[in-house]
């Protein structure tokens, strides 16, 4: 996968300090760089004010140590405050401390007086304890102040690996090295990261050739080569055929789903409805075609088309037995298969069924509250999803602003793109139309879910305020034009 969208967890990124030492680059100078870097991004954010810099007994300490001197030789007044006694610094972090010519103070809430920016270097990404004491109470204070943070690594207090925040406070700039962390992007330590800059700090790029990485933020560098695109010479049938069950009387959802499917470049889409219900849905769409089932045979024929090169199954599909029954039948087929809303809840009493019936290319697209119905809901986002694609068998799209695309393998994508307009009811629906469009045409499974994801925010981002889920089948034509280069 693409090395310049990989995310490094906490360890990892430990691994490349090491492996770039190895290299022969001083750690001495990556702390160098790297608080410089942050002072870079301060000066061109803010205008010179008198800064507070708090610092930690660790490197992220030696961090700050290396940014206060850069402010203070630019101009700006500047204080540092640290955690505990200056002899507990060991290393490269003592050794910038040392280079600090200025007083040292206490961190404690009276440190901030005066202030009028503050810069946490308290603990960065490798604290893996809540948030406590002097620290807690100091940023704490800072908040309640209204004082603008700018924050080394991640805030203090939002756990590198997970998002999690133990205790941190909002930061309007993080300032990370080389590549983000998972934390960057996944709730809530994301909406507490403000507007994050990615540092060059001399690691060389080719230490990523040495650190097994699996987990990714959602980018269409890791995807768009293997993007379909119509081709001369090509028919509705090469670009595939979408089939996607119907419900009634819920008829809202199917017909969404199928506009974007189609939108999103199946040749030919079909829905498949309860002979009752085919007047409705006749009436809605026109390129759409509506096959009517008057009873199960209907549907096996179906299923026998060989033409049809992808299912889905789910909204407005209703929960119970037949549901689930039909969505077997569809995964019996081995050909790609979405289940999704209603067919994810419908194998709530027996979870293992679904297992063994994916035998072919399978996204599972739940909302949490879906998810807790068939997985483990222990454990962070990226860790249970992970852990529920493993257990499955399926490519697993874990939906939310900060959805996590995880397959079978291990592999794991953050998608970051997804702006709140998107809570609103149906889209869901239309995500799962955009993907079942992309696998219909032959696309790989994982990729093709999180071209999917990042294709359904791009839409809402190009709406705005005011969008609702209909909106963003139209929306799609733009956005791949843009991705195509205009083409």
């Amino acid at each position: 996968m693409n090395n310049r969208t990989a995310l490094l967890d906490v360890t990892q990124m430990g691994e490349a300090d090491r492996l770039s030492v190895e290299a022969g680059i001083p750690m001495i100078d990556l702390m160098e760089n790297a608080g410089r870097a942050v002072s870079d991004a301060i000066r061109r954010r803010w205008t010179a004010r008198p800064v507070i810099v708090l610092c930690g007994p660790g490197n992220n300490g030696g961090d700050g140590f290396v940014t206060a001197r850069h402010l203070a030789e630019s101009g700006w007044p500047v204080r540092v405050a640290l955690l505990g006694d200056i002899a507990r610094l060991k290393g490269e972090a003592r050794t910038n401390a040392d280079r600090w010519t200025g007083p040292i103070e206490p961190l404690v809430p009276d440190c901030l007086d005066g202030a009028a920016l503050v810069v946490d270097a308290i603990f960065g990404a490798g604290l893996s304890r809540p948030l406590e004491g002097p620290a807690a109470d100091t940023l704490k204070s800072a908040a309640s102040r209204g004082l603008p943070l700018a924050a080394v690594d991640v805030p203090s207090g939002v756990m590198g690996d997970s998002g999690a925040v133990e205790g941190a406070v909002a930061a309007e700039l993080t300032v990370t090295f080389f590549r983000k962390k998972p934390g960057h992007l996944l709730l809530p330590g994301r909406s507490l990261c403000g507007d994050i800059i990615v540092a060059d700090i001399g690691t060389p790029e080719s230490v990523l050739d040495r650190i097994a990485r699996s987990t990714f933020e959602n980018d269409p560098a890791l995807w768009r080569a293997q993007m379909p695109k119509p081709g001369d010479g090509g028919n509705k049938y090469t670009r595939g055929h979408a089939l996607i069950l119907g419900g009634y009387p819920m008829t809202g959802a199917a017909r969404m789903t199928a506009r974007a499917a189609a939108r999103a470049g199946a040749g030919l889409t079909t829905i498949a409805v309860p002979e009752v219900a085919l007047p409705i849905y006749a009436a809605a769409l026109t390129s759409i075609m509506v096959q009517p089932m008057a009873n199960a045979a209907d549907f096996e024929r179906l299923l026998c088309d060989h033409r049809i090169s992808a299912f889905l199954i789910g909204p407005g599909a209703g929960v119970g037995e037949e549901t689930r029954n039909r969505a077997v039948s569809m995964l019996a087929t081995g050909r790609a298969t979405l289940i999704d809303a209603d067919a994810i809840t419908s194998f709530k009493d027996c979870p293992q069924s679904l297992e063994q019936a994916i035998v072919g290319p399978c996204v599972l697209t739940p909302h949490d509250g879906e998810f807790r119905r068939l997985f483990d809901p222990g454990g962070d986002k990226l860790f249970r999803t992970r852990a529920a694609a493993r257990l499955s068998g399926a490519i697993i799209v874990l939906k939310g602003s900060d959805t996590v695309i995880a397959a079978p393998d291990g592999r794991a994508i953050v998608n970051a793109n997804a702006p709140p307009t998107l809570a609103t009811a149906g889209s869901g629906d239309v995500l799962g139309g955009i993907i079942l469009g992309l696998l219909a045409q032959g696309m790989d499974a994982f990729l093709a879910a999180a071209a999917g994801v990042w294709l359904h925010g791009a839409a809402a981002t190009a709406f705005g305020p005011g969008l609702l889920a209909e909106d963003l089948p139209d929306l799609l034509p733009g956005v791949l034009r843009e991705l195509w280069g205009g083409h």
